[in-house]
């Protein structure tokens, strides 16, 4: 019956700020679909970003900024993409740490948006 995701919204309190972080610091592509929603590509998925001061319709029953936990794969070694965050001073709350992912063993490293969303950056693991 279903086949995949085809978009993730994620609730935010400032766009700018976030476009900002999901682009600088994740390398996700924008694309702008109008004034209040932005799309944050990941491959053929999206990360569709509402302001909270925004009126769209419809939308979950309790829009909440920071309530997202989220694990996004990573191309890059997770050490390379540590460093990259150690560049741009982005604390890593945890990790590399082993995890199950949906599809077997993963590596990963926890980080929070400016929102307070938790992220997991993960890779696969061997393990």
């Amino acid at each position: 019956m279903l086949s995949g995701l085809d978009h993730l919204v994620v609730t935010v309190t400032d766009m700018g700020r976030a476009v900002d972080f999901y682009s600088r610091v994740l390398g996700l592509d924008v694309r702008y679909r109008d004034a209040q929603r932005v799309d944050l590509m990941l491959g053929d998925t999206a990360l569709r970003l509402h302001q909270t001061d925004t009126d769209i319709a419809p939308i979950s029953a309790t829009p909440t900024p920071g309530s997202l936990d989220l694990c996004l794969r990573c191309q890059l070694p997770l050490d390379e993409f540590k460093q990259h965050l150690d560049a741009l001073a982005i604390d890593v709350e945890l990790g590399p740490v082993a995890r199950q992912g949906a599809n077997g063993p993963i590596e990963s490293i926890y980080l929070r948006d400016p929102d307070g969303n938790l992220l997991e950056i993960c890779r696969p693991s061997s393990r």
